[in-house]
């Protein structure tokens, strides 16, 4: 017979061992269908086709950034097989804006490790194909190449022609997790892979 034997931490450490899982309240704006899922399955993701039905139009041109961020955020390797893509959350109620017409807001009661914090500014920056520069020197320098080629970086990266710079701008982009890099406001949005029915704590219609 084999016994495992865990020893009680030290009581000056206790404090850690406590906070190792610290839940949150988040808000997350969604169709109000999505709280009808929640409450026939209890656990709702984000698919493809409901990106190409709310943005219509704009949708593969979003979608090209949202692919980027699902493959290079830092907790990709725990994403769940039949996720598709992140679910938005936000730190601050008022952030969600006024309730409106088919929307609920989800208020959420989560553990805080679960959640993929998103620069407000570096995220703007990468939905406009914009390059994220390491320092003012970099940024000098990569606005000089813009320059040259008579050219911005949305242009650049749409274009079939500048792939040296779209390149370099899609490689930027991994500076959205550097927190070392600071751009505009240090407000964040929050992504979750799943939102499920025992996390919501009040539903705002």
């Amino acid at each position: 017979l084999f016994f495992l034997m865990i020893r009680r931490p030290p009581r000056s450490t206790l404090f850690p061992y406590t906070t190792l899982f610290r839940s949150i309240t988040v808000w997350s704006k969604q169709h109000e269908n999505v709280w009808k899922v929640l409450q026939e399955t209890g656990r709702y993701t984000v698919k493809r086709e409901y990106i190409i039905k709310d943005l219509k139009e704009h949708s593969e041109l979003v979608l090209d950034t949202y692919e980027w961020l699902v493959k290079n955020g830092p907790d990709y390797g725990n994403k769940p097989a039949d996720v598709e893509f992140p679910v938005w959350v936000s730190f601050r109620q008022d952030a969600t804006m006024l309730p409106e017409k088919g929307r609920v807001i989800l208020e959420l009661e989560i553990e805080e490790s679960l959640i993929t914090r998103v620069n407000f500014t570096k995220w703007g920056m990468i939905l406009n194909y914009s390059y994220i520069p390491a320092d003012k020197a970099d940024e000098k320098r990569h606005k000089e190449l813009l320059e040259a080629y008579g050219v911005s970086d949305t242009q650049a990266y749409m274009s079939q022609f500048y792939p040296e710079i779209k390149r370099e701008i899609r490689e930027s982009w991994k500076r959205l997790f550097d927190d070392d890099i600071q751009i505009g406001s240090d407000g964040c949005y929050g992504n979750i892979w799943e939102v499920r029915r025992e996390w919501v704590k009040n539903v705002i219609q």
